[in-house]
């Protein structure tokens, strides 16, 4: 049922932005960030239950908590640029929505580094000493 309001909120939103973008352009953005903060908002409950779904199947398979955890956060950076993008277009910013997404990504590589490492780190034990082209 939560996605017909959803579903519902982002309609009236998109219908009240046509109307009121050449009447007044500053309240149809005010109404587009306002929809987007309340839907956001309605589904940080379903993400919760996510977050709770993923720590169970990382203890249950015996991965360091670390890594389930680095990997929610990039998972939350990628939400929350694409939205913060997303806004930013919609304002007609498309440079300042690129850049967004650059640093975006520059802090998902950040964040990656560990796990990238790691796994090089298991690579390279299965290959023996001898064989190693370093």
């Amino acid at each position: 049922m939560d996605i017909v309001q959803i579903v519902l909120i982002g309609i009236v939103a998109t219908l009240l932005h046509i109307i009121l973008k050449d009447i007044n352009p500053s309240f149809a953005f005010f109404i587009i960030l306002i929809t987007s903060i309340l839907l956001l908002i309605i589904v940080i409950k379903q993400i919760g239950l996510i977050i709770q779904l993923l720590h169970s199947l990382g203890n249950k398979a015996s991965v360091n908590s670390f890594y389930v955890e680095t990997i929610l956060k990039i998972i939350g950076i990628a939400y929350i640029t694409e939205l913060g993008s997303n806004i930013t277009k919609d304002a007609g910013l498309s440079s300042v929505a690129s850049k967004i997404e650059l640093a975006g990504k520059i802090f998902i590589l950040l964040l990656a580094i560990p796990i990238i490492s790691a796994v090089v780190e298991v690579i390279l034990n299965f290959i023996p000493a001898s064989t190693a082209p370093f």
